[in-house]
């Protein structure tokens, strides 16, 4: 049975633009400047720094509605196009105004070391070994197959069949095996292990034989499990020995690298440099917040460009490839337009929202004191600066400001409220410093179990339940009271 209806809706729909928009707003620096590179390229009529004639009083665009009503797909015929308002006189436009609040930082590059990767010295130690060729094709196979923690994490058998599915390499078990005992030679101590047990017991064997070296291998050997959930009275049973011993024994399996891949000098994997969007500084007692300079390019229309559209003005006769070149100016000009606004929109949103947040937590920059860190969620701020929550977001959860206590993730300082015995809203961000703090001072030998540790701070007026304990515990990467125990 067919029906109509007929249904009212309201629907907001974002144009490509403020798309656009909030992806620019999402990029830190580093990202900001790739994209403003890759802009650049595609489009010819943008181009970066000031340009040679600065006295201009008016907009090259200072019809709005042409923009906002601009649609890629639409055709726009050659005549139709007031070319006066794609050309300049004597007018200074917006996007030249610079103002104050943008740090001078310097661009400075670093020369980049050229380092032998983990896998390639790995390589490079098996050329000192005697192999044959079937034997050195499996020994760089296992060696790819080595994870940057230093691992195996495949099994013998699926290694078999890897190599003879896509190496055309076959062979069996118990040969990868015996080459498997060879790349276990290698530096570092440990690496080519297939779990935590076999890594810890090759490096026991690099090490110079004594009493609680070889200890520390019946340990790991015989009583893993015991050992990772530190029953230590068992093993004194186990192994007949004192305290003292055992104590020894431990230590030497401590000094030990559960990740033999990470202690690579020369590792290949890439450290980032985390470059602060934003600095705030102390001055004279008062805060003071700079948004990096390379948030704040210098970019400006192309005047050739504005160029080629007085030229086809002032021509009595204009071709039909004339007319197609005018539309290709008029979309670039339009596009150039809109990027150097939405940068301006951009750097204005970073400026706003940082500005709240410095404000909403003046105390704790002024002191650098976490526990004066006020509770605060993004609405908070989106209350303060009118904006979306979303905007707020984008820009918390991949900037960093640089403050005189250390270079911070700026979603660190938001977090939840809580209350205290007074009644007082407090920041959980103030609760887990608290926590930490007890649990750094804590006797090793006698941990405090969580309902100690909810115990402790309800004493110091933080009515908190055992599984919130336990649950800021495991935030702040601690194990429980019988993993932290130490002989």
């Amino acid at each position: 049975m067919l029906k109509q209806s007929l249904n009212l809706k309201l629907s907001q729909k974002l144009s490509p633009q403020q798309i656009q928009l909030m992806k620019l707003i999402q990029l830190p620096t580093q990202a900001f400047e790739q994209r403003l590179k890759e802009e650049m390229n595609e489009n010819p009529a943008l181009e970066a720094g000031k340009e040679e004639d600065e006295n201009y009083e008016k907009d090259e665009f200072d019809n709005e509605d042409e923009f906002d009503d601009f649609d890629d797909n639409e055709t726009i015929e050659a005549e139709d196009i007031n070319i006066d308002e794609y050309l300049s006189n004597d007018e200074t436009p917006d996007y030249k105004t610079q103002t104050n609040n943008y740090s001078d930082e310097e661009r400075r590059e670093s020369p980049l070391a050229s380092p032998v990767s983990f896998h390639q010295d790995l390589i490079n130690q098996l050329n000192t070994f005697m192999l044959s060729e079937e034997d050195r094709e499996i020994a760089e196979f296992l060696v790819g197959s080595i994870d940057d923690t230093g691992y195996i994490r495949r099994s013998i058998a699926d290694i078999v069949d890897d190599m003879a599915f896509t190496q055309a390499i076959y062979t069996d078990e118990k040969t990868v095996e015996r080459i498997l005992h060879i790349i276990h030679e290698l530096e570092p101590a440990g690496v080519g292990a297939r779990d935590l047990q076999e890594c810890l017991l090759l490096q026991l064997k690099h090490k110079t034989p004594s009493e609680y070296v070889a200890l520390a291998t019946d340990i790991i050997e015989h009583q893993f499990d015991a050992f990772t959930k530190k029953h230590y009275e068992k093993l004194q049973q186990k192994f007949n020995v004192s305290n003292e011993q055992l104590k020894k024994a431990v230590h030497e399996i401590e000094k030990l690298n559960p990740k033999p891949g990470g202690s690579f000098s020369g590792n290949s994997r890439i450290t980032e440099n985390v470059v602060p969007d934003f600095t705030i500084r102390i001055v004279d007692g008062e805060l003071e917040l700079t948004l990096n300079g390379r948030n704040a390019p210098t970019l400006h229309v192309s005047r050739d460009y504005q160029e080629m559209l007085q030229t086809y003005k002032v021509s009595k006769e204009k071709s039909a490839a004339q007319k197609d070149a005018v539309q290709f100016i008029k979309q670039k000009l339009d596009a150039a337009k809109w990027f150097i606004d939405a940068i301006r929109q951009r750097q204005e949103t970073l400026l706003v929202t940082m500005t709240a947040i410095m404000e909403y937590q003046r105390e704790y920059f002024l002191d650098g004191e976490e526990t004066k860190l006020r509770p605060m969620i993004l609405k908070d701020i989106a209350d303060r600066v009118g904006l979306d929550i979303s905007t707020i977001s984008r820009v918390a959860n991949s900037k960093y400001v640089e403050t005189p206590y250390g270079t911070k993730l700026i979603k660190e300082f938001f977090s939840e409220a809580m209350k205290n015995d007074q009644g007082e809203d407090v920041s959980t961000l103030e609760i887990k410093k608290i926590l930490k703090n007890i649990l750094e001072e804590e006797d090793k030998h006698k941990p405090y179990p969580d309902d100690q540790l909810a115990e402790l701070l309800k004493e110091k007026g933080y009515p908190i339940a055992r599984r919130t304990i336990a649950k800021y515990r495991e935030q702040l990467d601690i194990p429980v009271a019988r993993l932290r125990k130490k002989m």
